[in-house]
């Protein structure tokens, strides 16, 4: 039997002795030691260091939060607290996850490039990873109530305690998880990924423009079931327009990446292999073997 909706959380988190646990935060946390989890593990099959993925994600975590965040304040303004920490204060707002995306992949490319490792190889390791933590970071908004979309009576749409409706949206009980469906997109998206990663067909550095992509193609849909506050421009939320701009970058981003010749193309460096020079012939070979004959008796020259 169907449920006739799913019913919203009827807490937020919970209190540690003097502290209070926001399960929107415990989330991210969740997420993100996943990611690390399983990009030490993809990037140790690919032959890397897996200690890498630690440094990376030192950098890429503390910078992507500030990104995200920095998105937000400038995309959802009435979104920010009203106290002198209100622009910070991740734990009473969101995070813009291309914002994130973008501070962090521009650091830790800097990092890896400083340390000399191929950049290409890492971030292959890690698009699936982002999706898995960006999943489980959906599961936060449920708890905060947020990120819902319109008003729908089918089977799995969310309750929404009038508090968290948005105004015009008041006498309307159930809405369209949005951070739901995103939640299901991005795991299968990973899955893909990886499939794809594993065939061999696509070429180094390629997976991370295809995750760019089709996450924002998603997002381009989603946006347009959304009706929590936004910038409009033209009768369309502003993050809808960023979507498909950022979705069409991933596409021009990996057809480039796909049409470089293999010498173009972003690969790890060869390890240098040491071996022995092959005989040209017998013939040098026994040629050779006289003149170490002939070196024993006679002394070298100073």
């Amino acid at each position: 039997m169907l449920l006739a909706a799913i019913p919203s959380p009827s807490v937020n988190g919970f209190h540690l002795g003097p502290l209070y646990i926001h399960f929107y935060g415990l989330m991210y946390v969740v997420g993100i030691g996943l990611a690390v989890y399983l990009g030490r593990r993809r990037w140790q099959a690919a032959g890397g260091d897996p200690e890498l993925v630690d440094e990376v994600a030192m950098w890429g975590v503390p910078f992507g939060i500030l990104g995200g965040r920095i998105y937000f304040d400038l995309t959802t303004p009435k979104g920010i607290p009203h106290h002198w920490w209100g622009p910070l204060a991740v734990w009473d707002g969101g995070l813009g996850i291309w914002g994130g995306v973008a501070l962090a992949t521009v650091v830790c490319v800097w990092r890896l490039r400083r340390a000399g490792v191929p950049v290409a190889g890492m971030m292959d390791a890690l698009a699936p990873c982002l999706l898995i933590a960006q999943a489980i970071g959906r599961i936060g908004n449920y708890f905060n109530q947020e990120l819902f979309g319109g008003p729908t009576s089918l089977p799995w749409g969310l309750e929404i305690d009038p508090a968290y409706r948005p105004a015009g949206y008041l006498q309307n009980a159930t809405f369209h998880p949005t951070f739901l469906y995103e939640l299901i997109w991005n795991l299968l998206l990973a899955a893909l990924l990886i499939r794809l990663g594993r065939s061999g067909r696509i070429r180094p550095g390629g997976l991370f423009p295809l995750y760019v992509a089709g996450y924002s193609a998603f997002r381009v849909f989603e946006e347009s079931l959304r009706v929590d506050y936004s910038q409009y421009f033209l009768g369309l939320r502003l993050n809808f327009y960023i979507a498909a701009l950022v979705a069409l970058a991933g596409v021009v981003w990996f057809v480039l990446l796909q049409r470089r010749t293999p010498g173009e193309a972003i690969a790890e460096p060869a390890e240098p292999v040491e071996s022995d020079e092959p005989a040209e012939s017998t013939e040098s070979d026994e040629s050779a073997e006289s003149d170490e004959s002939d070196a024993e008796e006679t002394p070298a020259r100073p």
